[in-house]
């Protein structure tokens, strides 16, 4: 469960000295640090779990959504989140690995996305679908078509099958909400209206 410092201090009220006891905790690894101010105690957590508490509001999408759904064939090691109105990326790292925030647009951020309740842990999540057009948005614009081909399937090594298999009517709904030229380029491939 995650406890910030100052749960930590009125549950160790008690005790002569709360804050060395929770170094104490920390050193015997009873307590594991996650972000400045918040711990975690059970070692055994999925880390996908405290990417919420680590940055936020946030919700998992990018790689590690793509990932757990077999569209890229890499396994991913960072665990990738949305933010919004950030203005930056950040990264944090901590025992349990490495965290990755980077803003979407406000319009976009709330869509397809789903709440996940793993007790006593809750999350967010986005659909396939949506992490795909997230990570679209990340990316450098393409100029053409076949500059978009490229990326989508060789840069980013989209599975061609499992991109055919997306819901194709969400992702024609997510990809205006970008405003992004790569998103555009996403709506024609999927209307069919495929030209440079």
């Amino acid at each position: 469960m995650v406890f910030s410092t100052n749960e930590l201090m009125f549950k160790y009220k008690d005790y002569g000295d709360a804050k060395g006891k929770i170094r104490r905790l920390v050193k015997n690894g009873e307590l594991i640090p996650i972000a400045r101010g918040l711990y975690e105690d059970n070692k055994s957590i999925n880390p996908a779990y405290l990417s919420p508490w680590i940055y936020g509001p946030s919700y998992l999408s990018f790689d590690y959504v793509l990932y757990l759904h077999d569209l890229i064939p890499e396994r991913v090691h960072v665990y990738t989140s949305a933010t919004y109105s950030k203005h930056k990326r950040k990264i944090y790292r901590n025992a349990f690995g490495t965290y990755s925030y980077r803003d979407v647009p406000k319009l976009a951020y709330p869509q397809d996305v789903s709440v996940k309740v793993e007790e006593p842990y809750s999350y967010l999540i986005a659909t396939c679908e949506k992490a795909l057009c997230d990570k679209l948005y990340t990316e450098k614009p393409v100029r053409n078509m076949k500059e978009f081909r490229y990326l989508l399937f060789e840069d980013l090594r989209i599975d061609q099958e499992g991109f055919w298999a997306l819901d194709i009517e969400d992702l024609k709904e997510l990809a205006p909400l970008y405003s992004s030229t790569n998103l555009d380029f996403l709506s024609k491939l999927i209307k069919g209206r495929v030209y440079d």
